[in-house]
């Protein structure tokens, strides 16, 4: 496990009982990325699967957003897992096998108010992420996309301080244990991409075949953020 925050970490690893490890990285550090895939295949000789998760995201209007937030959530989004792949590709083309799952979001296939920093950042990673698939066709390595709705998470805490979006939308959030087990089925079956809920797929196929009728259906509970 790679993060950022000693506190989370430590937490996290009190609640797992099988064997682990973790390690400080903040992921738009490309040294330290570097030196933690370094250290972990100098220990363990081998990366079966990377699973890139790392993100945030914070829901203004465009006007009121900080440049700075916005070229970081970039940094860390996507630039961040465009790191870890690179430290780990190497490695698994040599093998010829291994996986990389890329946790996207349904924001990288459907627009909302108030998120075009965010959702351009998961639109790169899904776009990063169809295009490396094609370019490792018959290398042995499965690129995978996972792409998640509403999580009930600490995500919103920052992404929407007023809590109101969490409100409108609460009827369908996921809880993180569905994404886990979501993680778990693509990486055993090594499906190439998978949306959830069923609900926030069926409404990117609407948006992508009627974006029009999509931006009504859709845009009054997005601005409600």
């Amino acid at each position: 496990m790679l993060a950022r925050s000693e506190d989370k970490l430590r937490q996290l690893s009190r609640n797992i009982k099988g064997e682990h490890e973790w390690m400080l990285v903040d992921v738009r550090d490309s040294d330290q990325v570097q030196r933690a895939f370094q250290s972990i295949l100098h220990k363990h000789g081998q990366c079966d699967v990377l699973v890139n998760n790392a993100g945030y995201g914070q829901f203004e209007r465009l006007e009121d957003a900080s440049l700075d937030t916005i070229e970081d959530m970039m940094n860390v989004n996507y630039l961040g897992m465009v790191r870890c792949t690179k430290e780990v590709l190497p490695h698994m083309l040599q093998r010829g096998s291994g996986q990389i799952v890329n946790i996207a979001s349904m924001a990288g296939k459907v627009g909302s108010a108030k998120s075009s920093g965010y959702s351009a950042t998961k639109h790169a990673v899904l776009g990063f992420t169809n295009c490396l698939r094609q370019e490792l066709a018959g290398a042995g390595i499965t690129i995978s996309a996972v792409n998640p709705g509403p999580i009930d998470t600490p995500f919103f805490d920052r992404a929407d301080p007023s809590g109101q979006y969490v409100n409108n939308i609460s009827w369908f959030m996921l809880k993180p244990e569905q994404v886990v087990e979501a993680i778990i089925r693509v990486i055993l079956r090594k499906k190439a991409e998978v949306d959830l809920p069923f609900i926030a797929g069926a409404g990117s196929k609407i948006y992508q075949l009627f974006p029009r009728l999509a931006d009504r259906l859709f845009g009054r509970i997005m601005n409600k953020k």
